[in-house]
């Protein structure tokens, strides 16, 4: 990446897009900060005022406690996600779509907001699953989270699977849990056909979704980073933007 003014990059990373004929998007949780849901480790992100939250991403300490899935119950109750509503940076996705050009939403959101802004559901792999369905740890009995939700409200802190009696969680994939590794491979096989990865909102902390970013560097995609703050894969860029998604990626879109 040749270091350059924002005015510069963005332009280039406009006319990048505009020339693309297969474009993936990669996102993250920068992209609905707009939305009202706080990302994890930017300067007002969730883990950044409250370390002690990464335990409840934590498959092994959320087993491990029941202290530490009371917890996380409550704040399932109140997450932003339930109201929250697409910004412009999910709907200058949908424009891409309609555009011809955008083939996959690769997303580590659980938030659905990009359904929601009007992506089709085929086209967006949910690496890290949904808030919108519990899971049994046990028998892996999938229900719509809200009724497990109405149980919590009703009194049960720790509500267990009404099949088997097992831990329930919301069917996002915690640290320590496996990715689906179906969606993984149409995950990488998507990347690997593009000719240019935008990456939207994701600080690239989190393999495997940021090794993306490799794979479509090595199959000689373009890559264009729009970030709030700097990530690990910068230098694999061919352009940079900086600042909020809810301005840049109208920018960069038809």
């Amino acid at each position: 990446m040749t270091t350059t003014g924002p005015d510069a990059e963005l332009s280039k990373a406009r006319s990048l897009v505009a020339g693309a004929g297969r474009v993936v998007a990669l996102t993250g949780a920068g992209i609905s900060t707009d939305s009202g849901i706080p990302d994890f480790r930017g300067p007002q992100g969730l883990w950044t005022r409250d370390p002690a939250a990464e335990k409840m991403s934590n498959l092994q300490a959320y087993q491990g406690s029941r202290e530490v899935r009371e917890r996380t119950w409550q704040a399932r109750v109140v997450h932003p996600g339930w109201q929250a509503k697409p910004n412009a940076g999910h709907r200058a996705l949908v424009r891409l779509e309609e555009s011809g050009t955008l083939t996959h939403i690769v997303t580590q959101n659980i938030d659905r907001l990009h359904q929601k802004a009007g992506s089709a559901p085929e086209r967006v792999l949910e690496l890290h699953g949904t808030m919108f369905e519990s899971v049994c740890l046990s028998c892996d009995d999938h229900r719509d989270m809200r009724a497990a939700l109405e149980r919590v409200r009703a009194g049960e802190t720790d509500p267990p699977c009404l099949v088997c009696g097992g831990i329930l969680k919301s069917a996002t994939i915690s640290f320590g849990q496996r990715l689906d590794q179906d969606l993984l491979r149409a995950a990488r096989v998507a990347v690997e056909e593009s000719d240019l990865l935008l990456v939207a909102g994701s600080s690239l902390g989190v393999q495997p979704a940021a090794g993306l970013v490799s794979v479509a560097s090595r199959t000689g995609a373009d890559v264009v980073i729009c970030n709030g703050s700097e990530t690990p894969y910068d230098s694999l860029a061919t352009a940079v933007v900086r600042g909020p998604l809810g301005t840049t990626l109208p920018a960069l879109t038809p």
